[in-house]
């Protein structure tokens, strides 16, 4: 009897342990592959690649490497003399053009006056000098405008509120037009691409609540799902010589599912949280919604 007993009781010792696996089996094969969470999360910012408007010599850098500016901040200055040099002599033609012009409407009008005096043909050669200075004074005026425009593209300030990062703009250094001279960091657009996995996409839907670790910080963030994206990029497919299509003729057994970006909008940030972009961080939906047709589940 007594064998019997222990017998049992190791069977059902056994039989609750594999029932108790099955159910921790499943839970994790739930949890892992359809639950709406990825560890593959970065946080992300808008960078701005400030660049001169005018070419010139370095001056003045009034900014620091990692320093956090506001909008209209002056970032650094380029050589301004060439520049007010062209505004003075555009403003002389402005002057001169001037002159001219008030020179041919004075005598448009003594030949008007004149009447008959004059020959028709001098009457509409002098309304001819008219427009002609009208047209040059006003291309002296763009020019003047444009000149001044350029003196005050000397000074480069800070577009956006933000950080300047890997700040290498020395004085001395000469920029050409267009070329990226630093880089600022937008902390307005601070946001966290989740990359989930593409069978937790029916689980995810715009505006469903969202949580956020950043690694090494133990505060807990909080945001909503701003959007999700339209498309990723097709590895296995190209474009030929002819534009047609370029298919990979190799097929891998193993399907791996692919990843789509997830954009998540914190609602707030404490102060004492680095925010930094580039940063590790594990998303979670909080609020998965029933399961969606691939018509409900986009942005």
């Amino acid at each position: 009897m007594n064998i019997l007993l222990i017998q049992l009781g190791r069977f059902a010792l056994t039989a609750t342990v594999v029932a108790i696996a099955g159910f921790a089996g499943e839970w994790l094969w739930i949890h892992y592959h359809d639950d709406p969470w990825t560890r593959d999360g970065r946080v992300r910012a808008d960078v701005v690649q400030v660049a001169p408007d005018v070419a010139g010599w370095v001056t003045q850098v009034a900014v620091h490497d990692n320093q956090r500016v506001r909008k209209g901040q002056l970032l650094f200055m380029i050589d301004q003399p060439r520049y007010a040099i062209a505004l003075r002599q555009a403003e002389a033609v402005v002057v001169s053009d001037r002159a001219s012009l008030a020179e041919a409407q004075r005598e448009d009008q003594r030949d008007r006056t004149l009447g008959e005096l004059v020959g028709a043909e001098a009457r509409q050669q002098s309304a001819t000098r008219v427009n002609e200075a009208e047209a040059a004074l006003t291309e002296a005026l763009a020019n003047r405008d444009g000149a001044r425009l350029n003196l005050e593209r000397t000074s480069v300030s800070a577009s956006v509120d933000g950080v300047v990062t890997n700040l290498e703009l020395r004085p001395g250094d000469y920029l050409s037009v267009g070329r990226p001279a630093l880089a600022l960091v937008d902390t307005g657009t601070l946001r966290v691409d989740g990359y989930f996995e593409e069978t937790k996409l029916r689980h995810i839907r715009v505006g469903d609540r969202a949580s956020v670790r950043i690694m090494g910080v133990p505060t807990l963030l909080y945001g909503h799902v701003q959007g999700i994206a339209a498309g990723i990029e097709d590895r296995e497919r190209g474009l030929g010589g002819n534009l047609l299509s370029n298919v990979d003729p190799t097929f891998n057994w193993v399907r791996l599912a692919q990843r789509i970006p997830v954009r998540v909008e914190l609602d707030t940030a404490p102060p004492d949280i680095r925010l930094i972009s580039g940063r590790t961080a594990t998303v979670t939906v909080l609020e998965p919604t029933t399961v969606h047709t691939p018509a409900e589940v986009r942005p």
